[in-house]
């Protein structure tokens, strides 16, 4: 089958209607079987044939060595037309660059891809397609079989004897794991990659009843690689001042009140609009119940001022949310489909008033994109941006209006991540916009010393800047899918173009 024909068979979001795709039982507890240091016997064990699917999670993020160390293995094995379900990939994960390159990875399947691996797939160095999903798409994914691995490998900071795995604990402690729960529960065999075994776990994460083996390792990667670039406060000007104007938007919607619920992404603007409500709840003496998504030392210090009642966790961002995590009851992990399945029967993030997002571009229909830049080339993906933005009461996106002397706000989109039925308010440097399906929110901004016009008004303001930029065409070759969290087509990402 042609990978234009594996397209056409799958739904399209707006267009085809829901596919049913019920949860699957998850495999059968068996315990652990095999503990050791060698790679060979690990493999032997786990039995690799061509066609298989592998996957990983990305909690140690830019800092994980189990991929990379697991791949060098695997590629002295005559395996062909490798499957790879990692739930994010990023610039460190050399061994995939290395075997898509040699032609011997089919499909790829993420939540997010960045670095060499990305450029490896926008030159179709893929035999197959690049899938990316959503946090929780990918969960529902595999609960519904629709994603099937046959082995798992998951980097464990700690291992007790029975195959238990603890987050919190070990000497590359990463906190919350819950990107392997969906894996652990559904993979045909798992496999733990640790550099830490212990007699007792403080706690356990994964559980060893659905364990098959453990390698040992001297070491997984380094902890502090889960801080990266993209999980920093903004120390740009224009970026803490879009930031203030959206303190100013959330406080006119009458967000910023006790018992709000909240989430923000990992993006600077998006960090610094979680200081700048902070302080806001503190002057008001205000008490949120929770925050939810990848944590970051300002939800640890909300948490433990007693600004927030608890945090659901599905990774952190920081060492500082891997600390607290250990050590507060409060500061609760979540698996990717507690945190955003449609199966779920209470996703966290039905529940959450507000979320704060980014955007590489957002078009005149307010559909956003956040996997590809302007001339198609693949820079990241959905993670939990389509998830949340769909699930919160109001969803609030913020960008420059104008970065690398290209307006962000478009015509149309090169590639959608988000829907723009999902999106509520942009909020840029020179002006604030709302979706016209929202007039509550929208009558409550115009009453507010906030400029707010139209998002055409916008697109007005950046080509009288920038000019008005000719299009950019799109390349026919289709190297990748972009998923909706219900598992449909929502877009196609293509080789990208160069000028």
């Amino acid at each position: 089958m042609t990978n234009a024909e594996r397209l056409s068979k799958i739904p399209r979001y707006g267009v085809d209607a829901l596919p049913a795709s019920p949860i699957q039982p998850e495999k059968p507890c068996r315990g652990l079987a095999l503990m050791s240091r060698d790679i060979d016997k690990i493999l032997d064990f786990v039995t690799p044939r061509d066609g298989m699917t592998v996957s990983f999670h990305h909690h140690l993020r830019n800092g994980d060595q189990v991929m990379n160390q697991v791949l060098h293995a695997l590629a002295k094995r005559p395996i062909a037309d490798l499957n790879v379900a990692a739930s994010s990939v990023f610039p460190n994960y050399t061994a995939l660059f290395d075997l898509i390159e040699a032609g011997r990875v089919h499909d790829l399947y993420a939540n997010y891809v960045n670095g060499p691996v990305a450029d490896a797939i926008g030159h179709k160095r893929l035999t197959g397609l690049c899938f990316l999903h959503t946090h929780g798409g990918r969960a529902r994914a595999i609960e519904c079989g629709e994603l099937k691995i046959d082995v798992a490998f998951l980097a464990a900071p700690s291992v007790d004897s029975f195959g238990n795995a603890c987050g919190t604990a070990g000497k590359n402690a990463c906190g919350s794991l819950g990107y392997a729960d969906s894996d652990l529960r559904y993979a045909d065999k798992v496999v733990l990659v640790t550099d830490t075994v212990m007699d007792t776990l403080p706690r356990i994460d994964l559980d060893g009843r659905y364990v098959d083996a453990v390698w040992i390792v001297d070491s997984i990667g380094e902890a502090e690689g889960i801080v990266s670039g993209t999980t920093r406060i903004t120390r740009d000007p224009v970026g803490l001042a879009i930031a203030r104007t959206t303190l100013e938007v959330l406080d006119s919607c009458g967000l910023i009140q006790n018992r709000l619920s909240m989430q923000t992404g990992a993006g600077g603007i998006s960090l610094a609009v979680t200081e700048f409500v902070k302080s806001r709840m503190k002057e008001r003496g205000l008490v949120g119940r929770f925050a939810s998504g990848g944590i970051t030392k300002s939800y640890v210090d909300m948490l433990e001022e007693g600004l927030l009642e608890r945090i659901y966790d599905v990774q952190c961002f920081d060492l500082d949310a891997v600390a607290s995590l250990a050590r507060n009851p409060n500061h609760i992990a979540m698996s990717a489909a507690q945190y955003a399945g449609i199966h779920h029967p209470h996703p966290i993030v039905d529940d959450l008033d507000f979320v704060i997002l980014g955007a590489t571009e957002i078009d005149r229909e307010f559909n956003v994109n956040v996997a590809t830049d302007s001339f198609g080339k693949l820079i990241g993906g959905s993670g939990g941006h389509a998830d949340t933005a769909e699930g919160a009461k109001v969803t609030i996106i913020t960008t420059q209006l104008i970065k690398g002397r290209l307006p962000i706000v478009k015509d149309r989109v090169t590639t959608i991540t988000t829907p723009g039925k999902n999106v509520d308010i942009l909020v840029t440097e020179r002006g604030v916009a709302v979706h016209p399906q929202r007039p509550d929110l929208l009558e409550k901004l115009k009453a507010s010393n906030l400029d707010v016009v139209t998002i055409d008004e916008l697109l007005t303001r950046a080509h009288a800047l920038t000019g008005t930029p000719r299009a950019i065409p799109r390349n026919t070759d289709v190297v990748g899918a972009v998923l909706y969290r219900d598992g449909r087509l929502i877009d196609t990402i293509h080789t990208p173009i160069t000028l």
